[in-house]
């Protein structure tokens, strides 16, 4: 009988991968036909630096928040100068808020397009015109010879800020990431905040110093030295960045944004000066339908598959939902706080420019300590920072309040100080943590677009803001006195901070 071999040993048959075990294995082929699953994976980029572009180094950093707060300095720089522009160019109070509204409703108009155009050509490329451009313009501000003159050369000066500000937040997005892009926006925001207080200081040591007999004159041709050194630094310190996909600027949407902002913001800053009139009123009015308009275009033009000025998602994504309400509100206050303080002083306690100005430092201080203790306490608290910064505010406002009703009408430097500190401080933990929470979803090839939407908001706040808290102070003024109307004023912004308050309790409790 003849041998029988053995059965093989049977191998017991492996168990099917899992789906988390396959999903590696999957070879996708790239465009030069080589499998991505065999080439070597490329080294993690640092925690601190964006993939593919080059850092923005300290001095860089330096270069790009200073060009940040010169629109911003420009715009509160003239609210001391006001009066003497009035006398020197026998201009009206209607003139003289026309050289405000000129620049506000140009520079807010165009903001989202200057973003645009940072991410199609370069935001370096940008930023430098926009910067030759500033000082053409400023320096057109300072030779004007009547009102009108200096009206339209506000209003460019206006636009060459729309083409600066947006590259700034756009160049911080695309250059830095992780810790270094928190701590840059939060230094962004409290730069934009000191520049709005610093204008006025600025303002009025410039309008005592009268150098050369140039008188408010200065205001404005002292942005030229300061242009020519910042040209300098950022030929030298700002890398170049811009977007990987652009798309061509997007004409429906930017016609009706214009139309829309122009339509809100120029009867808020023109119209009680002029008495408000039958066109204010019809221009506001006008933009619901304005801004409804241009919601409709560029939802259509994201179905087109066309890239619109603002794409919707943008305004879906979950800073921008969070945030934006909070900048909006904070910096409406703060614009109409800063523009009723200046009345007060000036008008009600009788303060030259130069003590008027003297009186904010307080603020300032306060405001710039808190600005750099935020990203510390931004890490280990989280947004609950916010939080802490509406109650200081509202502890220092209604400090300010009692000080006003109980020392008017003898308010020294030493009576302000302690409620404007308080009050400054708070402001100082909002700001920075509101502008960092917007921004920190927006895709670094959109970062133009997303800090030009930001800045537009920003500036129609403080438009807004102006205007109505202005108008409850100045409408009081006649009936109740410049103290109660004041106290009044303030109670108005403290309302606004108790609200931001609210609101940053349903911000995520997760830690920065």
């Amino acid at each position: 009988m003849p041998e029988q071999t053995p059965p093989a040993p049977r191998v017991p048959r492996p168990s099917p991968p899992s789906r988390a075990e396959i999903r590696p294995r999957v070879r996708r082929i790239g465009a030069a036909g080589v499998s991505q699953a065999d080439a070597p994976a490329p080294a993690p980029a640092p925690a601190d630096s964006p993939a593919g572009a080059q850092r923005l180094g300290p001095l860089g950093l330096f270069t790009v928040l200073a060009g940040a707060a010169l629109p911003l300095l420009d715009f509160f720089i003239v609210n001391v100068a006001l009066s003497a522009i009035g006398r020197d160019l026998h201009a009206d109070p209607a003139l003289l808020e026309l050289v405000v509204a000129g620049y506000g409703v140009a520079y807010a108009v165009l903001l989202v397009l200057g973003g645009r155009l940072g991410d199609m050509f370069g935001r370096r490329t940008l930023f430098l015109a926009g910067l030759v451009a500033f000082a053409v313009t400023s320096l057109l501000c300072g030779l004007a010879p009547d009102a009108w003159s200096l009206i339209a050369a506000r209003a460019a000066q206006g636009a060459a800020s729309a083409a600066m500000l947006p590259q700034a937040l756009a160049t911080i997005q695309a250059t830095t990431a992780g810790r270094r892009r928190a701590r840059a926006i939060g230094l962004y925001g409290a730069t934009a905040g000191l520049a709005m207080v610093a204008g006025q200081i600025l303002g009025g040591v410039l309008l005592a110093a009268d150098l050369a007999g140039t008188g408010w004159r200065a205001v404005f041709l002292v942005n030229v030295p300061a242009v020519l050194l910042l040209l300098v630094l950022v030929w030298r310190t700002v890398p170049e960045t811009r977007s990987d996909r652009p798309a061509p600027v997007d004409v429906p949407g930017t016609v009706l944004l214009g139309a829309a902002l122009v339509a809100l913001m120029l009867p808020l800053t023109e119209g009680r000066a002029a008495g408000w009139p039958l066109w204010s009123w019809l221009a506001l009015a006008a933009f619901p339908f304005l801004a409804a308009a241009f919601a409709a275009v560029e939802r259509r033009a994201d179905r087109a598959g066309r890239v619109p000025l603002v794409p919707p998602g943008m305004l879906r994504l979950p800073g921008m939902r969070r945030g934006l309400p909070l900048v909006a509100l904070t910096v409406g206050g703060f614009g109409g706080f800063m523009f009723v303080l200046a009345i007060a002083f000036q008008q009600g306690l009788d303060y030259g420019p130069v003590r008027a100005g003297t009186a904010l430092v307080p603020y300032a201080v306060a405001f710039f300590l808190a600005s750099l203790a935020g990203p510390r306490l931004t890490g280990r608290f989280g947004d609950r920072v916010v939080t802490a910064g509406g109650v200081v505010q509202i502890a220092g406002l209604v400090l300010l309040i009692l000080t006003v009703l109980d020392a008017w009408p003898h308010l020294g430097f030493r009576d302000l100080a302690p409620g404007l500190a308080v009050a400054g401080f708070g402001q100082g933990l909002i700001m920075p943590v509101a502008i960092r929470i917007v921004l920190a979803d927006v895709p670094a090839e959109q970062a133009g677009v997303g800090g030009g939407v930001m800045a537009t908001v920003q500036q129609s706040a403080v438009a807004l803001g102006m205007a109505l808290i202005g108008a409850l102070f100045l409408t009081a003024v006649p009936e109740s006195g410049m103290r109660d109307a004041l106290a009044l004023a303030l109670t108005a912004q403290l309302t606004l901070v108790a609200l931001i308050t609210f609101l940053s309790l349903r911000l995520p409790r997760g830690t920065g």
